[in-house]
């Protein structure tokens, strides 16, 4: 792990936009060395490499950027798929997934009472008492015992919710996670992880409320969406983390 972290971290200016760069660097991985630098970190002996296609998974489980990268030798073939996060600082906190109370109730059996609760959270329900904030409820607003229910549920699920949301399910679970910090458009410094060593990461921690009276689950924070102009949606659920803590 030490070798991952001291190849995955080092700094190579390149000019880069957008995840389809990413994409781009591992379709051109012969030419391009940094993603000869991730080959090797995945375990592909590059000499023995026919070909490598990427491309951006559609329609995944997951809400966020997620590729697939296909690895060709001559006797056999394999599949990857990577979770892509951009940043351009150390203390960005960036989206991991996102979506409604309902959604969420189908993956993790949510009970009906704690169901209602995050939905006044979320503002799916408008408060029932007065609120710092009319259009929802902040967890430290709810009564003591349902408090303590929230928790209680995170805290019994806290290995399949963290899972779903950093890994995914099925055919687009990732096994790796691709930290780049950008820079005027230049790669600053990037991090390639195994999935499990982001796991292991991102759950480190208890599972509480915090002084803003949202959630946070080990170094995942759970919070109401908002934005998007006052639309429905802003009633959705979304977990956030900082990407950066991978280059610690």
């Amino acid at each position: 792990m030490d070798n991952i972290k001291s190849i995955g971290s080092k700094t190579a200016k390149n000019g880069f936009k957008n995840e389809k760069d990413v994409i781009d660097k591992f379709n051109n991985w012969q030419q391009d060395e940094i993603a000869k630098e991730w080959l090797k970190i995945m375990g592909y002996d590059l000499n023995k490499i026919e070909f490598v296609k990427a491309e951006k998974i559609k329609g995944n489980f997951k809400a966020d950027i997620q590729i697939k990268v296909e690895i060709k030798y001559k006797i056999l073939s394999d599949v990857q798929n990577l979770q892509v996060k951009l940043i351009s600082n150390d203390n960005g906190f960036n989206q991991i997934d996102k979506r409604w109370v309902d959604k969420y109730t189908e993956l993790w059996t949510i009970p009906e009472d704690i169901v209602k609760m995050l939905k006044y959270y979320t503002g799916e329900c408008l408060p029932y008492k007065k609120s710092r904030d009319n259009r929802r409820m902040f967890i430290d607003e709810l009564i003591k015992q349902d408090q303590e229910k929230i928790l209680d549920f995170f805290r019994k699920n806290k290995i399949l919710i963290i899972t779903d949301i950093i890994k995914g399910r099925g055919e687009f679970s990732a096994e790796w996670f691709l930290v780049i910090q950008k820079t005027n458009n230049d790669i600053a410094k990037w991090a390639l992880k195994n999935i499990n060593f982001c796991l292991n990461l991102f759950s480190d921690g208890d599972v509480e409320i915090t002084k803003k009276g949202n959630i946070k689950i080990g170094k995942i924070t759970v919070q109401r969406k908002g934005g998007d102009g006052g639309k429905k949606t802003a009633q959705m659920l979304q977990f956030k983390i900082n990407p950066s803590i991978i280059f610690d």
